[in-house]
């Protein structure tokens, strides 16, 4: 960097600060200085800037009345985010590590990659194949998946579903399409994988860790998760409580620091579970919070992300917070007027990173 008199702190030491910046203030100070300018493309400071940012888990939510997406922040509170550069009519699919895979409205199969902080995306080319959806021929895609590795800037589309010819049953075949970032292409496997639903909200919730990409079967039956590196699935087996049904019924797929958890609902508690060793598939509960001061919300309320410090809730008007360490409950944003679809129904997790699209 730029060292000149008067300067204060060492380079290392303003690297540093800037990592804290929202990626808006980063990309507005770059017209202060050739090294600030160089900054959001030098790859020591985005692996510095990401190892920060992934840290905090913000929530984006689409509101019906407007073009603009919600963005809530735990120490920031409410911002706006526009996927208006995309170009087109689109709606989010699912989320990862600063990433979204959004799918066109008027056209059928065309499917994004962008990432709203840095206003960069990346229209996927076609597949060749036929569309992997036992709803054909409509084109979607049964699961919808992203995984984004900050490590190596790269990143996968998944597409998966059983396929079904017009007039004709499912043969049972997984049909999965992978687009890998760095080739620019998509790879078929297929597998053979009893009949599985999925809710809306567990389609939503994809989970990346470990290099897998997590969903959770309607029924509570198990997770079903895919090895996006090698093309493998996987079942992963749920804790009996949640299996058998005690302790609540509502249950939701999410991420805690970079490890596996669910929260389950009761009517009066919210219990949160983390997979504490992958391999052996060990869970425990980590916090069991009283859900009495918000009462008359819980039948109509979603949890959508988490850190080890708070959790963000959605319901039809309302983005709550819960702080796990001070165990209050605060109002982050509410719909005012009427609204068509509830804000739990379009709510992603989200981080605010420098990762590529192209």
């Amino acid at each position: 960097m730029d060292n000149q008199k008067g300067v204060l702190f060492p380079d290392e030491v303003i690297l540093q600060i800037l990592s804290r910046l929202p990626v808006k203030s980063l990309f507005r100070f770059k017209s202060v200085c050739k090294s600030w300018y160089r900054l959001p493309s030098d790859k020591y400071f985005t692996s510095l800037f990401n190892q920060v940012s992934v840290k905090d888990q913000l929530l984006v939510a689409e509101v019906s009345d407007s073009s603009s997406l919600i963005c809530v922040d735990n120490l920031r509170g409410v911002s706006e985010l526009s996927l208006g550069f995309v170009r087109d009519r689109v709606r989010i699919r699912v989320s990862c590590n600063g990433l979204l895979c959004c799918s066109s409205i008027p056209e059928k199969g065309v499917y994004y990659v962008c990432n709203p902080s840095t206003r960069e995306f990346r229209k996927l080319p076609k597949s060749r194949e036929r569309p992997v959806t036992r709803f054909y021929p409509d084109g979607e895609a049964t699961l919808v998946g992203l995984a984004c590795d900050l490590s190596r800037n790269k990143f996968n589309v998944v597409l998966a579903g059983y396929h079904r010819s017009f007039g004709q049953r499912p043969d049972g075949s997984f049909i999965c399409l992978v687009f890998d970032s760095e080739t620019n292409k998509w790879r078929k496997f297929v597998s053979v994988i009893e009949e599985c639903s999925f809710t809306h909200m567990s389609k939503n919730q994809v989970v990346f860790v470990n290099g897998m990409l997590h969903w959770l079967m309607s029924g509570l039956c198990y997770i079903l998760s895919l090895d996006v590196e090698h093309d493998v699935w996987r079942k992963i087996s749920l804790p009996n409580e949640i299996r058998f049904g005690n302790g609540g019924n509502r249950v939701y797929l999410l991420e805690s620091d970079g490890f596996l958890s669910m929260i389950q609902l009761s009517d009066v508690w919210m219990k949160i579970w983390k997979m504490s060793e992958y391999e052996t598939e060990t869970w425990s509960v980590v916090d069991s919070i009283s859900l009495r001061c918000i009462k008359g919300l819980v039948p109509g309320i979603f949890p959508i992300c988490q850190t080890g410090e708070y959790v963000f809730l959605a319901t039809h008007k309302q983005v709550l917070v819960y702080q796990r360490r001070s165990k209050l409950w605060k109002e982050m944003f509410s719909v005012k007027g009427s609204s068509s679809l509830p804000l739990w129904f379009s709510a992603h997790a989200f981080r605010s990173t420098i990762v590529p699209c192209n």
